[in-house]
């Protein structure tokens, strides 16, 4: 008997698992708008305080003191303007869709700059012993365009490293413009820069030069267990010289000290409107009525106002203001913008609401939002004038002039 086939198995292969096509990754613009705004925030809420130190050094500057204290008076302010400053940086951080470093094109005195500069180093070095050795081209071009916020941050950070690694001696503190030439394109019509930062400290020897400029080191390890710090500040000095067209350079002898040079390349920028003085602005005596929730920001507007020769009453909130408005007790209004409840726009646009005349009271909106459309927000709801903090006494003090006049022309 014939045996039967023995029938094979069928094997089944199993589909070919085929990997999933890759999802683009797309921003999530929800998420980013939400660090934006709550980022928007805090650069107010920082600058609402340094808004205040810079408005009261320049009333202290302007007062009647010797030269000693107002070179300290002047050192305060310039740096309150510059920590305000700096909240914008945090904010175009988030704004920015490229890792790339962006800088500002913006016009500035290259003079006051320099001597805030020079002044905020005397001040530091006075402070632990040490002599100071200022030395300021007088052919310097009177204004430069370029990111003084990026380029102020780099100079501070020579001018820390300076006297904090110098125990005893001097400091020293340069700057010289030159013509930047026709070698390099991108140099074409800007002046070159030069600034130098030298100390008697310590110095570096040679091995350890090349560290410097090394993220997250030192350079040595006994230096980093004595003084500390990320050592990040000369890589991104160095970052910011080489993104404004310059470099910088490190010489350094044991035990006799050190020279860092900078260099940047800057358009030459055309002069400003002449701008009026603080006290001859605005008529005295007018009835300002401040629509601020700080209590800080309450006490410094006080002090300027009064100092301008104004009357000042407040109003904590949108809804208060309005009330505030209604007794048509006031010539003006300072609003700002961030306010608890009713922002400062929705509260403008009630009091404009308000029959004539008094729905027609002046109205100067101040926030420090450093958005590129919040002043048409603040002119669409119905301002007179948009300030953005820090705002110096003497602009305030033109503003309320301006509106004013208005109203009584």
């Amino acid at each position: 008997m014939a045996k039967a086939k023995r029938k094979r198995p069928i094997r089944r292969r199993s589909p070919r698992r085929r990997p999933p096509p890759p999802v683009a990754r797309r921003p999530a613009r929800g998420r980013t708008q939400a660090i934006e705004v709550a980022l928007a925030s805090l650069a107010h809420d920082i600058r609402t305080p340094l808004n205040g130190i810079l408005a009261l050094a320049q009333l202290l500057h302007a007062s009647d003191l010797p030269d000693r204290e107002r070179r300290w008076a002047e050192a305060i302010k310039s740096t309150a303007d510059h920590l305000a400053r700096l909240t914008t940086l945090v904010v175009d951080a988030a704004k920015a869709e490229t890792t790339g470093l962006v800088l500002r094109e913006e016009p500035f005195a290259l003079r006051d700059f320099v001597d805030a500069a020079a002044a905020a180093l005397t001040a530091r070095a006075e402070s632990k012993g040490l002599g100071v050795d200022i030395d300021i081209a007088a052919d310097l071009p009177a204004r430069v365009v370029g990111d003084d916020v990026r380029l102020r941050g780099a100079l501070e950070n020579l001018i820390d490293n300076a006297v904090k690694f110098t125990e005893r001696g001097r400091i020293g503190f340069s700057v010289s413009a030159t013509s930047a030439g026709r070698r390099r394109r991108k140099a074409a019509g800007r002046m070159r820069l030069t600034f130098s930062v030298t100390d008697s400290g310590m110095g570096i020897v040679a091995a350890d030069l090349k560290r410097l400029f090394r993220p997250f080191a030192q350079a040595s390890e006994a230096v980093a267990r004595r003084y500390g710090g990320a050592g990040l500040g000369l890589v991104f000095v160095r970052r910011i010289a080489q993104a404004m067209g310059g470099d910088l350079v490190v010489t350094s002898e044991p035990g006799r000290g050190s020279n860092f040079q900078m260099t940047v390349a800057l358009k030459e920028a055309v002069p400003p409107p002449r701008m009026p003085s603080a006290t001859a602005s605005a008529r005295p005596g007018m009835r300002v009525l401040c629509v601020e929730d700080n209590p800080f920001g309450r006490v410094v507007l006080e002090a300027v106002l009064v100092e301008l020769g104004h009357r000042v009453s407040f109003a904590g909130s949108g809804g208060a203001a309005v009330e505030a408005v209604q007794r048509n007790e006031h010539d003006v209004v300072l609003m700002d913008i961030a306010l608890p409840g009713i922002d400062g726009l929705e509260t403008t646009r009630r009091i404009r609401a308000l029959p004539a005349p008094i729905g027609q009271i002046p109205i100067i909106g101040v926030s420090g939002r450093t958005g590129t459309d919040d002043a048409k927000a603040a002119k669409a709801a119905g301002m007179n004038a948009y300030l953005r903090k820090p705002a110096s006494p003497a602009i305030l003090s033109e503003a309320l002039r301006a509106v004013t006049a208005v109203k009584r022309a």
